[in-house]
């Protein structure tokens, strides 16, 4: 049996080694002899209710029972920390296999276990080297943080770095410096003030963070913010995202709207709201139902699709453009088609396979395309196409085109050239008498 020092209760004891368990009662105080900073214990320690211990402290292991524990030193245990219904503040390192706390842990310096489980509240003012830490209420860490997972229920602070497998928090999340991490999933909010390496980011609220790289999913409910340069794989946000200088990555759906502080390359945006790109924007598909504007040049492998409005600063192309309002740009361009059911204005044109005008639709600038549809009551310009119709009532400047045909009530307010055949209805006027020529002039592109 092993041998067992008792410290009664409200007692102070100057103690060195003991080779055995020590229990000490309650509101009692332990300090090392001198020389040493360090009780050593082979055995168990045992507290009953609030106990301090002036000094270092090493044991097999420290249990603990209704009251706090404080240890003015280091505190190393070969296996398991466990205290019911009290807390434990440890003024130096602590380093044990286990911690299990009902209420609050506090470490001043570093904390290196492999697990450690804290009912209330986590505080470590140095580093953390654990495998998993899961707290009920709030995490706070002054260091790095090194671990496999973290399961907080609250809140996560941390103003070191921080590198693992998973995070969980039930609250919010906030590091200052690098996570790099496989997956942080939030309940709340997360803020992120230096660059990340994550895996996937699943957050019900808002997320911030400093560019980075995500290598796989953004999962957001609200908003979603990167103040500098991010790669991502997918981005899905249920509110706004919100990018800054050159982002690269795959598709982004987002609910609400898409802004990004310079350029953008991607595979494809489905946005419901508007879409902002101050700088140039490269990628395949885009498909957005407010509006669309575009700082510098836009440019697609595939459709460019839009409910209102598209403002591009300077050339757009596309293999298809289909716009429900207007379309202004310094040059717009299409492999397969562009329709524009509204105003299109370019300085110099649009160019595509087949173009269609919508309804009461107004261009400025000229159209080239092989086959050009231009809706009744439309206002056009100069027209420079292989096979043109215009329906009734519309209105044009010059066509050049190899057959045309105009409904009733079309007026052509400037010249008129084709090669090939002129078919028009009663009621249409020509300010010039059509011409019929063996070539075409060439089109301004």
């Amino acid at each position: 049996m092993r041998k067992v020092v008792s410290i009664p209760r409200g007692s102070t004891a100057i103690l060195g080694f003991i080779d055995g368990d020590l229990h000490v009662g309650e509101e009692s105080t332990i300090k090392a002899e001198e020389g040493l900073r360090s009780v050593m214990v082979s055995g168990i320690i045992r507290c009953e209710g609030n106990c301090v211990f002036n000094c270092g402290l090493v044991a097999e292991s420290l249990d603990g029972r209704e009251g706090d524990i404080t240890i003015e030193g280091d505190l190393s245990v070969s296996t398991k920390v466990k205290i019911r219904e009290g807390g434990l503040h440890v003024i130096g390192n602590l380093s044990a296999k286990t911690v299990d706390v009902d209420r609050k842990v506090a470490v001043d310096r570093d904390l290196n276990v492999e697990k450690v489980k804290v009912g209330g509240s986590l505080e470590v003012g140095g580093n953390t080297k654990a495998l998993d830490i899961e707290v009920g209420g709030s995490y706070k860490a002054y260091g790095n943080v090194e671990m496999e997972a973290i399961d907080v229920g609250g809140s996560v602070d941390i103003e070191g770095g921080v590198k693992g497998s998973r995070i969980e928090v039930g609250g919010s999340f906030k590091g200052k410096g690098l996570v790099e991490v496989g997956r942080i999933t939030v309940g709340g909010t997360v803020k992120i003030e230096a660059e990340v390496k994550i895996e996937d980011i699943d957050v019900g609220g808002t997320v911030v963070i400093k560019g980075g790289e995500v290598k796989r999913n953004i999962n957001v409910g609200g908003t979603f913010e990167s103040t500098d340069s991010l790669k991502f794989n997918r981005i899905n946000v249920g509110g706004a995202v919100k990018l800054s200088n050159r982002c690269e990555g795959g598709s982004i759906d987002v609910g609400g709207s898409l802004k990004v502080d310079g350029s953008l390359v991607f595979t494809s945006i489905d946005v419901g709201g508007s879409v902002e790109i101050t700088g140039d924007a490269e990628g395949e598909d885009i498909d957005v139902g407010g509006r669309l504007n575009v700082g510098k040049n836009l440019s697609l492998s595939g459709k460019l699709d839009v409910g209102g409005s598209v403002e591009i600063g300077g050339r757009v192309k596309a293999k298809s453009i289909d716009v429900g309002g207007s379309l202004k740009a310094l040059k717009a361009e299409a492999l397969d088609a562009v329709r524009v059911g509204g105003l299109i204005e370019t300085s110099e044109g649009v160019k595509a396979a087949y173009i269609e005008i919508g309804r009461r639709g107004e261009v400025r600038g000229p159209l080239v395309g092989g086959r050009v549809l231009i809706q009744e009551r439309a206002r056009v310009e100069d027209i420079y196409a292989d096979i043109l119709t215009l329906e009734e009532n519309s209105r044009a400047r010059n066509i050049y085109a190899k057959r045309i045909y105009v409904e009733s009530g079309c007026k052509i307010l400037g010249e008129v050239q084709y090669t090939e055949l002129l078919e028009k209805e009663e009621g249409v006027l020509f300010a010039q008498t059509p011409v019929k020529v063996e070539e075409l002039p060439s089109p301004p592109f």
